[in-house]
């Protein structure tokens, strides 16, 4: 466990008004925040948690210990790698925030459904990760973060679904 810095993009005390994970047009969000999240400099000051080595550059996203407690053993190998800024599971759920918002109860579709695909996807990534991969998802990272795509997918991203699931056997 690590203090990840931030910029506040949310209302004091946000976290006691709500769920730790946030939904599109959350009102806990302040319009400055919905600026700093949507082109993610909220992230910027995780550079100092790079250089304070309790973050890398690329890895998987910290994530709360109240999420955490669900994970299985399997799962919960993906804390044995050093966090990062981003994954490959932050960009292909890159409209996280539309999903949860179309979801009945957005806390249950999360732990459920998106916290399993992203342990999964960044699982996956770890095995095969090396200098070149990771400069790879800095750039689409970027990407990203550039495209004008308006963010309001509302289905899990078809990177989450697992390859036996998508092969005709």
């Amino acid at each position: 466990p690590f203090s990840i810095l931030k910029f506040r993009s949310m209302v004091v005390d946000a976290e006691r008004q709500g769920l730790q994970i946030t939904a599109s047009g959350d009102r806990r969000i302040t319009r400055v925040g919905r600026i700093l999240r949507k082109t993610k400099l909220d992230e910027l000051p995780q550079l100092f948690n790079v250089l304070w080595g309790e973050m890398s550059l690329v890895g998987p996203r910290p994530e709360v210990p109240r999420y955490t407690d669900f994970y299985t053993p399997e799962q919960a190998e993906v804390l044995n790698f050093l966090p990062g800024i981003t994954d490959p599971a932050s960009i292909a759920f890159r409209h996280e925030e539309s999903i949860l918002a179309a979801a009945a109860n957005p806390d249950e579709a999360y732990v459920r459904e998106i916290m399993p695909a992203k342990i999964r996807i960044n699982l996956d990534y770890q095995r095969k990760a090396n200098v070149f991969t990771d400069c790879l998802v800095i750039l689409q990272t970027f990407t990203s973060i550039l495209s004008r795509k308006d963010g309001s997918q509302t289905h899990l991203p078809a990177a989450s679904v697992p390859p036996s699931a998508s092969k005709a056997d």
